[in-house]
């Protein structure tokens, strides 16, 4: 009872409705917890993409450039530089385009 102060009506009041919540409030928050994680990485992935695109590079490209200059940033400080620091985000963007073969034209789509 004492985990289901603050509920609404009997969820707070009954025991077995109390207890029910209460399950699944701790059910839910144990689900959230490890969805976060997937939400934070997806999220940081979208502004990088949308950052390497307005540079003119897509996110793969990008992080395939930054794999083979050997810089070693991860995604969430890479999403802080796009959104902060344009500046330097566009000198990165810089370093993975000349880390990239010049030859290697990106993939057309098959045709029917």
């Amino acid at each position: 009872m004492k985990l289901a102060e603050g509920y609404f009506l009997t969820k707070s009041k009954l025991n077995r409705a109390a207890q029910e919540a209460v399950e699944k409030a701790l059910k839910y928050g144990y689900v959230g917890r490890r969805r976060k994680k997937r939400d934070f990485r997806s999220l940081w992935i979208v502004r990088i993409n949308a950052a390497a695109k307005a540079n003119g590079l897509s996110y793969s490209r990008f992080m395939d450039g930054l794999k083979k200059a050997g810089i070693d940033l991860n995604r969430k400080v890479l999403s802080d530089i796009a959104t902060l620091d344009t500046s330097a985000f566009t000198a990165l963007v810089e370093k993975a385009k000349a880390a990239l073969p010049a030859s290697t034209p990106l993939p057309k789509a098959a045709k029917a």
